[in-house]
């Protein structure tokens, strides 16, 4: 089967557009020893008005490619260029890279919708399974999680913790009303593995809320000390439990169990595999 077999019939011959008569994605790919579109070109085919807010999804694809450790020179490459008259820092996205910005994209915009069903298309194509768009999300916001925790671990031992794990468990038995061997066993999470792994965005966008607080109380409040940090940290998921609980939201032990985010990554490591093969036509690099 060549390349262009792999490429999916849609009922649209320009997918991502409303109006069949303008051009769409795979028309508008360019050739340099590679396959690549231009991200403003890729925000005007997405219906963004707004380069800046379209941007946004783009370095969420590259937050992505970093966490996954694929390299950002294949897939993502900001250069200057002037389009219109006006000069400004654009990016080549390898298709890969346009998959991941789609699914990072406003979904309440059609063409979004149209985009993220294409790449579904496409992968089925090659017999490829697409970790959909919530999936690709949970995959940023757990590196954004990470990283978090690197920093609040940095800050929390600077200020006298000796025992992390006492520390850490504090946060989550105040957010959860438990502690974190006891989450693990309702959520059914191996002993050996983060809960937040198997966390959905929402939960996962509560934990970063309470970690980030927690990190700016230790360092607003001067606190210091093992005991205190640790009941500064209690406090503080108590806190986001509270505020939960006023706007009448979900507790967050009775959120959904996710996949497991280490089989997402290598579905994503695997689609990424693919999508090169499919468009890179020699191992040139960008030029």
């Amino acid at each position: 089967m060549s390349d262009s077999e792999l490429i999916p019939a849609t009922p649209m011959e320009n997918p991502f557009q409303l109006e069949p008569d303008k051009p769409g994605f795979e028309s508008l790919g360019n050739d340099n020893g590679f396959r690549f579109w231009w991200a403003s070109t890729l925000a005007e085919l997405l219906g963004y008005a707004s380069m800046e807010s379209f941007f946004k999804s783009v370095q969420k694809a590259m937050g992505i490619c970093i966490s996954l450790g694929i390299d950002l020179g294949e897939n993502i490459v900001p250069q200057n260029r002037e389009v219109r008259g006006k000069v400004f820092t654009d990016y080549k996205l390898s298709r890969f890279a346009c998959y991941l910005t789609a699914m990072n994209g406003d979904v309440k915009k059609p063409e979004v919708a149209m985009a993220q069903a294409y790449f579904a298309a496409f992968a089925v194509a090659m017999q490829e399974y697409v970790v959909h768009a919530e999936a690709v999300e949970r995959v940023h916001i757990r590196s954004e999680v990470s990283e978090r925790e690197r920093s609040l671990s940095g800050v929390a031992k600077g200020a006298g913790v000796e025992k992390y794990a006492l520390f850490q468990n504090a946060g989550y038995r105040g957010l959860y009303n438990m502690d974190i061997s006891r989450l693990r066993m309702v959520k059914g999470v191996p002993d050996n593995r983060s809960p937040l792994d198997f966390m959905g965005k929402e939960e996962l966008a509560t934990n970063l809320f309470r970690i980030t607080q927690t990190e700016s109380k230790i360092r607003r409040d001067a606190v210091r000390g093992q005991g205190r940090l640790e009941a500064a940290a209690e406090a503080v998921g108590k806190t986001v439990r509270g505020a939960i609980r006023e706007m009448g939201g979900t507790m967050p032990e009775r959120l959904s169990v996710s996949p497991d985010i280490k089989a997402v990554q290598k579905k994503l490591k695997s689609t990424h595999r693919n999508f090169k093969k499919i468009d890179s036509g020699t191992k040139k690099k960008h030029g």
